[in-house]
């Protein structure tokens, strides 16, 4: 049976019940986020879809959404990046190698990978929304024949807030792929764009009919991302996003995240621009 078909199994017999994940790496890349490579027991893969997340539980503590940052081409372990702004987050911040954790997921709709096919990408991250984007970018890298032109728009307050910085100072080297960089904020040393990350966007070159856009940050940052793509006339459903937040249970069941009758555990995180539009309230103020 393969590792999916392995999952599937034990989320049908028992969908609240975590699997252990045993932490084989740990590295703190800012003062506030630090990643974590998990080996799941018995080292079956976690068959995820970029784009998905996993519902992380430490005994004594509570449990919280994680979004993978690994690609599903990365066999025998997964990558989470977490930061410590609560009681989980700041337990998870003092375990290290050879801890365990459990783990329930994947869950959620992944990004749209099959219907990206053959499309030029450009993927736009602000601040913490390149951890989940980590993971469709190395997906990318491992099958890059499947996509055309790859765009990469990446934004922080500063420069000391950048994650993986030299994966992405690698990604810049490679001749078929676009990368730039912005900072609210500059320090003496930094070289690079100041401004808004919506100020990179004017000067990339797009055929709108064969570019998929997929945008990840903080949700207030999507209204007016969202703007300059548009003004760049991609199409709606062309325009994906993740909302990557209110998430509780995973499975649709307390209700904390739902948004008109929509939960995102379930439905999302990751939507069309073509879907949100319909939405009310909080979310469609963000996005309109």
């Amino acid at each position: 049976m393969i590792d999916r078909e392995i999952l599937l199994e034990k989320m049908k017999t028992s969908p609240y019940k975590p699997m252990r994940g045993k932490i084989i790496e740990t590295k703190m890349l800012t003062d506030k986020e630090k990643f974590f490579r998990i080996e799941l027991e018995g080292k079956i893969n976690l068959a995820h879809e970029p784009g998905q997340f996993v519902m992380v539980s430490i005994f004594g503590y509570a449990e919280a959404p994680i979004s993978i940052c690994s690609s599903p081409t990365d066999k025998g372990f997964f990558d989470l990046t977490v930061r410590n702004v609560g009681t989980l987050t700041n337990a998870m911040h003092k375990l290290d190698k050879g801890d365990t954790i459990g783990i329930r997921g994947p869950f959620g709709r992944g990004f749209p990978i099959d219907n990206m096919f053959g499309y030029d990408l450009v993927i736009v991250a602000g601040g913490l929304g390149i951890v989940p984007l980590r993971s469709l970018i190395r997906y990318v890298m491992s099958q890059r024949n499947d996509f055309g032109y790859v765009q990469i728009l990446l934004g922080c307050k500063t420069p000391k807030d950048f994650l993986f910085w030299q994966e992405t100072n690698e990604w810049m080297k490679r001749a078929e792929i676009k990368s730039n960089c912005t900072v609210d904020m500059a320090d003496p040393d930094w070289k690079g764009n100041v401004g808004l990350i919506t100020t990179l966007i004017p000067g990339v070159d797009i055929n709108p009919a064969r570019t998929y856009a997929v945008v990840v940050g903080p949700p207030i940052m999507y209204k007016f991302v969202i703007k300059e793509l548009l003004k760049k006339t991609i199409p709606d459903h062309q325009i994906i996003v993740s909302l990557e937040r209110r998430m509780r249970c995973g499975l649709g069941k307390c209700g904390h995240c739902q948004i008109e009758g929509k939960y995102v555990c379930q439905s999302g995180p990751v939507f069309t621009y073509h879907e949100l539009r319909d939405f009310k309230g909080e979310c469609h103020e963000k996005t309109s």
